[in-house]
């Protein structure tokens, strides 16, 4: 008996580290976001390039958009960020929301790394984030042209992702024939 108390410790370890894994490798993409199918969150907000420059919901109309949640403290936002350019490169309007951030460093970032976005709204203090739901950056929503928000993807778009998971989507919307409407973890 004092011998299967030693593996005690041992079998709660192993415990401990199965619910952990579980926890940080199960994917869930059953993240849910109460803004699917309805409008973009009403905003006035200033840009990156200009404190006097504001910009409002009616600047994402007309056009099938990305709408990119990033931040320079984010280091997943600068591993995404050359497909980002890619994407923009193709014609894809990307409209950044820079998200709780210092505008003079994110002023550097758009400078060194080129800029992606048509334009790029300053929530420093994520008041647009919180409307949107933001876990965190980066956080992509597909809208369409009436400025509806169609799907979310949480965590790097990257070719596969966009591949596999968010251009059916925009193709469809481009196309005015909006498929299944879904959401991502990532």
């Amino acid at each position: 008996m004092a011998r299967l108390k030693l593996f005690i410790p041992l079998l709660l370890f192993i415990a401990l580290v199965g619910f952990l894994y579980q926890g940080i490798y199960d994917k869930d993409d059953s993240l849910t976001s109460a803004l699917l199918n309805k409008p973009f969150p009403a905003f006035s907000l200033p840009t990156v390039q200009s404190a006097e420059t504001n910009v409002g919901k009616q600047a994402l109309l007309g056009e099938v958009a990305l709408v990119n949640v990033w931040a320079t403290w984010c280091p997943s936002c600068q591993v995404e960020h050359p497909y980002l350019l890619k994407l923009a490169q193709q014609g894809v309007k990307i409209i950044g929301v820079n998200y709780k951030d210092d505008r003079a460093a994110a002023q550097q970032w758009l400078t060194k790394l080129k800029n992606p976005y048509v334009f790029s709204v300053f929530d420093e203090k994520g008041r647009l984030g919180l409307d949107l739901g933001v876990y965190g950056a980066p956080e992509t929503y597909l809208i369409d042209r009436e400025g509806v928000i169609r799907y979310k993807h949480v965590g790097v778009v990257d070719e596969q992702v966009w591949l596999t998971k968010i251009k059916p989507k925009y193709d469809a919307l481009k196309m005015n024939t909006a498929g299944t409407v879904q959401q991502d973890a990532g």
